[in-house]
């Protein structure tokens, strides 16, 4: 019996022994378990961190390169309007619009060159390997060096045309002033033409009863006038002031209401003629100013 017993105790103390070495290995496999299990959630958590900021720096620059790309678009736009514009005459207001232009995109492509350096150095810095963006930021840096060169023959071509139209306005100002000068001496000979033309049509009157004439020393007393009056004497030094001035192209009629009238000065008959009215001879007419005033420039006319 107490044999017994001791083969049954040995027999618990076996199972328990056996239950220890389970349940240890059951705790060991456990707790490797669950650093296998940390592991894998930290490795997890890092790749989507990791993801995350790759997906951010995607983002980033996606957002950056289209940017740049409207920027270089609307800068090679705005070039080939230029390029239009150099090509025509324009004023000073124009041109500065040009260079402001000009100006303008040059700080565009500062800009975008700095932007893009940033992107470059911050996907270096991140050690993220995008092949794809790598070569879109070599091929935007290649963009902005041919926008460059064009922009800067653009300038040349601005600078050119600024000393040709330099060359013009100093021309321009030589022909404005040899036109001045020629311009002068046309005014000058017009002045002289119109002086002369004016000498040409000035002629003179005087009339009156004999007596008033003869009192004005204008005829003589048997009628002389200037030496060239009909059947008269000449008179050698005649009152000038008596006469009246006037324009030959201007005067067609000399009024004279008076009952008889009489052209004493050397003038075809043809030339003019007396026009009455009322029974007076209201004025004398002249119809051939030309041939009226070819023998002289000075008439006289006795009334009555």
């Amino acid at each position: 019996m107490e044999k017994m017993k001791k083969s049954q105790i040995a027999g618990l103390l076996l199972v328990a022994a056996m239950l220890a070495v389970a349940i240890y290995t059951g705790v060991s496999i456990y707790q490797k378990k669950s650093q296998e299990i940390n592991t894998l959630q930290a490795d997890k958590q890092s790749m989507n961190s990791e993801l995350q900021e790759r997906d951010s720096m995607v983002n980033e620059l996606m957002t950056a390169f289209n940017e740049i790309e409207d920027n270089l678009k609307f800068i090679k736009e705005k070039r080939q309007q230029l390029s239009l514009e150099t090509e025509r005459e324009g004023g000073r207001d124009q041109k500065q619009v040009i260079v402001d232009d000009i100006k303008m995109m040059n700080e565009m492509l500062e800009k975008s060159s700095e932007h893009i350096a940033q992107l470059e150095k911050k996907l270096k810095k991140s050690g993220i390997e995008l092949s794809s963006f790598k070569k879109k930021i070599a091929a935007l840096n290649q963009s902005i060096e041919d926008q460059n060169n064009e922009i800067a023959h653009l300038q040349q071509q601005l600078q050119e045309k600024n000393i040709l139209l330099a060359n013009m306005s100093e021309q321009m100002n030589v022909m404005e002033s040899e036109l001045t000068k020629k311009a002068d001496t046309l005014q000058i000979k017009e002045q002289v033409i119109e002086e002369q033309i004016g000498e040409l049509n000035k002629a003179h009157i005087a009339y009156g009863t004999y007596k008033e004439l003869r009192d004005k020393g204008v005829l003589t007393k048997d009628g002389g006038f200037l030496g060239i009056g009909k059947h008269t004497a000449i008179q050698e030094n005649f009152a000038d002031d008596y006469f009246t001035e006037l324009n030959i192209q201007d005067t067609k009629t000399i009024p004279l209401f008076s009952h008889k009238a009489k052209v004493i000065s050397e003038h075809p008959d043809s030339s003019y003629s007396f026009v009455e009215e009322d029974g007076m001879i209201a004025y004398l007419q002249i119809d051939n100013p030309d041939e009226f005033w070819k023998i002289s420039k000075y008439a006289v006319i006795e009334v009555k």
